[in-house]
């Protein structure tokens, strides 16, 4: 049956400085290069074809998704890009270094706000000049949905619409399917292919360039999930 494979783009810029990015539109470091490249490389050792490719408005996931297609000598496949499929937004905690943001609001109120289902971090103002709704690439959508700062829940219900939409008719069909996109926005998606808890899903990680593969049966229920160069 229809194959699913998720990748969390490599690391980025901010990544690698240990910044909170959410929506701020940076780009892949060197090795986050290297781990996209390889991505692909290893989906073409495991045989696996595409039939069509979604990811994000966001650089380091469009980019990690072209070198991945390019690497499985499959970069010719019809490909969406969306909103929805976007990192959660980090609010007002965006451009922030972790480390100093633990200093100072404490490490565990940090920890919370990254890995928690449904604890909001501070909120940006939509007239900050950081906020989304100044970005061109959001200027189709309806502003009062432009976000100010998500949590695990919320970024789920904005990538529910499109799975349900674009990507589940596809498995549906027999179709394989591609995801390159980010930590969070793949962690909700997991959550709900996998049946996480509320509670469990703040110990699911996602690294970075990794393909992860889910197997369907005709009712889209996940019959096997691997991770590739483990």
């Amino acid at each position: 049956m229809a194959k699913l494979v998720l990748i969390r783009h490599g690391q980025s810029e901010w990544n690698l400085s240990n910044q909170f990015t959410g929506w701020v539109d940076v780009n892949l470091s060197d090795e986050g290069v290297k781990q996209a490249q390889n991505a692909g490389k290893l989906i073409k050792e495991a045989g696996i074809e595409f039939d069509y490719a979604f990811t994000s408005v966001l650089t380091r996931a469009i980019k990690t998704l072209h070198y991945a297609l390019e690497y499985s000598d499959q970069l010719w496949i019809p490909e969406t890009k969306t909103w929805r499929l976007n990192e959660r937004h980090y609010g007002a905690l965006q451009g922030q270094n972790k480390a100093e943001a633990a200093e100072k609001f404490g490490e565990d109120q940090v920890h919370i706000w990254r890995r928690s289902y449904d604890v909001l971090p501070p909120l940006l103002s939509a007239d900050d000049e950081g906020s989304a709704a100044k970005d061109r690439r959001y200027a189709n959508l309806d502003p009062h949905i432009v976000p100010g700062g998500e949590n695990l829940k919320v970024t789920l219900e904005r990538v529910m619409p499109f799975w349900e939409d674009e990507i589940a008719p596809k498995l549906l069909d027999g179709k394989n399917v591609i995801i390159a996109a980010h930590g969070n926005s793949l962690r909700a998606l997991s959550k709900y292919l996998e049946n996480i808890s509320d509670e469990d899903i703040i110990n699911l990680e996602m690294k970075t360039g990794q393909p992860v593969v889910y197997d369907f049966d005709d009712k889209l229920n996940v019959t096997n999930k691997a991770k590739l160069g483990e």
